[in-house]
């Protein structure tokens, strides 16, 4: 809701239910595309445009499957890149399993790292000051300079908005 511009106040925090996840869906992840492709219609779309092919799919979400698994990482992007007609369906739902694990410390990191490549020509930081900078506000920096300097690439981004989430539960 930050991303979106507003002030979250909803009592309801990530802990509630930790860690447990539906096990079905009542609509797929690719259906729910073509449901708010009707809604959108005539408006504006958010942050994350739907995506119109997988390969718009994966840059939405390369970062946040980074944030868990390299090695899958490494795979989806060079099956994406090989395959223009990868199944959105299928991938979506892949994501969807993929972001609902917890994402290790140092995955985190080097994930921040590699979004930090975006956006580090605006200010010089070296590796070593950069390796101090604590992972909320590696994040929130990485944040507010995608927006202040219209990172598109970083700003449409799943990682931007839900990595938060996963960092701020690991402070408390």
């Amino acid at each position: 809701m930050e991303l979106r511009g507003y002030a979250d106040r909803s009592p309801v925090t990530f802990n509630t239910n930790v860690d447990k996840w539906p096990e079905i869906f009542i609509d797929p992840p690719g259906r729910q595309f073509e449901i708010l492709k009707s809604k959108y219609i005539d408006k504006e779309q958010g942050r994350i445009p739907l995506p119109k092919n997988a390969q718009e799919l994966w840059s939405h979400h390369k970062y946040s499957v980074m944030a868990r698994d390299y090695n899958l990482y490494k795979e989806i992007g060079k099956k994406v890149s090989e395959d223009s007609n990868s199944d959105l369906d299928e991938l979506a739902e892949l994501f969807v399993n993929v972001l609902r694990q917890r994402p290790g410390d140092k995955s985190m990191r080097n994930t921040l790292q590699h979004m930090w490549g975006y956006v580090s020509d605006y200010e010089k930081v070296t590796g070593k000051e950069l390796n101090n900078i604590d992972q909320i506000t590696l994040l929130k920096e990485i944040r507010k300079r995608s927006i202040d300097n219209n990172v598109e690439y970083l700003i449409r981004s799943t990682a931007l908005g839900e990595l938060m989430v996963w960092l701020e539960r690991t402070e408390t």
